[in-house]
């Protein structure tokens, strides 16, 4: 996991506020392009993406002023990263082709589980069924 760690970190620090608000803009098509990912190897991927998503609006909003920047940034990439139609393993290998989105969103989720964890519960989440520990 180390190594997809330090790609998120290297990737997040490339996301600035103009890249948050492009985003912004691109956010509500993301969350139904994501709707559709058909992924049975990764049955909680749509869920995980649409909590992230869910923070960097959030976050964008003044909702959360107490996320931190950083955890913004390395969500932002990650949602981003699910997007790319060119990446890693190409999305259309059947049954692998979400491998390396899955394994970007859950470094994430990893990293900054504290942070998460408590605005899944500020938000009436149950965050145990969106990091698959349910």
């Amino acid at each position: 996991m180390s190594e997809i760690a330090a790609f998120v970190r290297h990737g997040a620090g490339r996301i600035n506020q103009h890249t948050l608000q492009s985003l912004l803009h691109e956010l509500p098509l993301l969350k139904l392009e994501f709707t559709q990912i058909e992924a049975p190897t990764f049955p909680h991927l749509v869920d995980q993406l649409t909590f992230l998503a869910d923070v960097v609006e959030d976050y964008a909003e003044g909702q959360i002023p107490e996320m931190p920047y950083v955890t913004v940034a390395e969500s932002i990439f990650a949602l981003l990263y699910a997007h790319k139609r060119i990446d890693l393993i190409p999305d259309t290998v059947e049954g692998m082709g979400r491998a390396d989105d899955s394994s970007v969103v859950r470094a994430v989720l990893i990293m900054h589980e504290a942070d998460f964890r408590l605005y899944a519960e500020k938000s009436g989440m149950n965050w145990n069924k969106i990091t698959s520990k349910a």
